[in-house]
């Protein structure tokens, strides 16, 4: 359901948010550039009056991909000292003690282009609030206990937590390092142990002060907030440091030739497996929208609206999840939904497999070559269309069921130079029309260059690569009965030709 601007917003917001400014109005949304003279902040506002909750999103345009060469980690370094690390004022749990009676805390989510700091409260503590996540922002305390406790943990998500118990986002980071390899997209966001071991405090404070500017941040705001409130956090962020730091343009990345395929090796008693490519489309383009409905049709995240989970989990139960994606996919909790504000200027495609048992993973990786092959060869059906459409349609909505999520949409929409993602389905899918989808998938899609990486058991991974190298059949069998017509096309997925380049096969641990 939409939430609609009242009156209030045309009126009130309007007329009277800061003189000078220039507000425009477009369905739900209130968008307003403040003029020169009072702030050169981009506002996006979502008043809902009645509603007895309001919703901030700071959003500041530096993300990892803006590390310094040999410092790498320094963005989400400097994102974690104002979420974790103490003000000027106060020590970190001195604010967690003034957060609690609030109800509230403060998020701060670095990616690869923006860092978002966030936060929900009950509008009447809002100026409460507000004077906290003031204080955190204005005033980071950048105390050396805070720096050396954050960088610790910092080292320990990757080498401890990453390499050792996450074997999912350790197979997604090694398929992006394939795919954005000599690219800021080719590590993860927290860094590298040798760029963290080589960062210190002043990296911090210079890199907060040069890129945490008043000129390199967007205000959102959604919920039961007053136009004074609005002024009033406008007139804070002005305290700011200066500046509008220049980025970089972002190399291409790199194709595969053929198949290419990294292997980590770990225990891994079951395996994870991403297979993917760059794509030539975000949001910003007229074919990521068509390309969209044809990836909700082949995996859907975690529903079994998708073909990959149906055939692959529900046909065979080779493992617990089979989806793909057509831009980069980080889920939002335990959730079924992505975090809004994690948007880049390039994309990918991929798959995600796992867990996978290992005897399994030759035929898994078949199966889903092979079902995306099916697709850029065949496309959908009238009847394959219409029901994703129809899915896609309610299932679009569900993605804004906060006001948080609502507006963390919508300012991705300005970030592409479009309405929200919600927006721009709601909009299009009603006129799209089967030949686009299709002709979309022809144009983007493919599975002949590709890039795999898969996390595996040590000694059964040489075997594996072995396999792969000569093209070998990798038929499946089953503990318990399964259907005819299953056992009869996994003779054809079994023998699905892999066009695997053995040169740009390897091991590493």
């Amino acid at each position: 359901m939409r939430l609609e601007a009242r009156p209030y917003a045309a009126a009130a917001l309007a007329a009277g948010l800061l003189a000078g400014g220039c507000a425009t109005r477009s369905g739900g949304l209130v968008t307003m550039r403040p003029a020169p003279e009072t702030s050169s902040v981009p506002v996006t506002l979502l008043p809902s009056p009645a509603s007895p909750l309001v919703a901030l999103r700071i959003l500041f345009h530096v993300g990892s991909a803006d590390d310094p060469k040999g410092k790498e980690g320094l963005a989400a370094l400097t994102a974690a000292l104002l979420a974790e690390g103490g003000s000027a004022r106060r020590s970190y749990a001195e604010l967690l003690d003034a957060l609690y009676p609030l109800a509230a805390s403060i998020e701060v989510r670095a990616d690869r282009e923006v860092t978002v700091v966030t936060g929900t409260v009950h509008r009447d503590n809002l100026e409460r609030y507000w004077g906290i996540v003031s204080e955190v922002l204005l005033e980071p305390g950048f105390a050396a206990a805070d720096f050396e406790r954050l960088r610790e943990d910092h080292l320990n998500a990757l080498t401890t937590r990453l390499r050792a118990t996450d074997d999912e986002n350790l197979g997604k980071e090694t398929l992006e390092s394939m795919i954005f390899a000599g690219h800021p997209y080719g590590r993860p966001v927290v860094g590298t142990v040798q760029g963290l071991r080589a960062i210190g405090l002043e990296d911090v404070k210079a890199f907060y002060a040069s890129r945490f500017t008043r000129d390199n941040v967007e205000l959102g705001v959604a919920g039961g907030f007053g136009q004074e409130f609005v002024a009033r956090v406008l007139a804070d962020l002005g305290r700011l440091p200066a500046g509008r730091p220049a980025r970089g343009e972002l190399p291409r990345p790199r194709r595969a030739e053929g198949i290419e395929v990294t292997v980590v090796t770990k225990p891994a008693r079951a395996w994870a497996i991403s297979i993917g490519f760059p794509l030539d489309v975000t949001r910003a383009d007229e074919d990521f929208y068509p390309l969209f409905v044809a990836n909700s049709y082949l995996g859907e995240h975690r529903t079994f609206n998708g073909v990959l989970m149906q055939r692959m989990r529900g046909d065979r139960g080779l493992n617990y999840g089979d989806y793909s994606y057509v831009e980069s996919f980080v889920q939002d909790g335990g959730s079924t939904f992505p975090h809004p504000n994690i948007p880049r200027r390039q994309q990918y495609f991929s798959i995600w497999i796992r867990p996978v048992a290992p005897e399994h993973a030759h035929f898994a990786v078949r199966q889903a070559l092979r079902e995306l092959d099916r697709l850029v060869r065949n496309g959908l059906t009238r009847e394959d269309f219409e029901a994703t459409r129809s899915f896609l349609l309610h299932y679009s909505r569900l993605w804004t069921q906060t006001l948080s999520r609502r507006l963390g949409y919508e300012m991705d929409g300005r970030f592409y130079g479009r309405a929200s993602l919600g927006e721009e389905l709601a909009r299009r899918l009603p006129d799209l029309t089967l030949e686009e989808v299709n002709a979309a998938i022809r144009r983007h899609l493919q599975a002949r260059n590709v890039h795999v990486a898969i996390v595996a058991d040590e000694q059964a991974a040489a075997a594996f690569v072995e396999a792969l190298r000569t093209n070998a059949a990798s038929p499946i069998t089953y503990a318990t009965a399964t259907r005819p017509e299953v056992l009869e096309e996994d003779k054809e997925i079994a023998v699905f030709p892999l066009e695997v380049v053995p040169e740009r096969v390897r091991i590493v641990p």
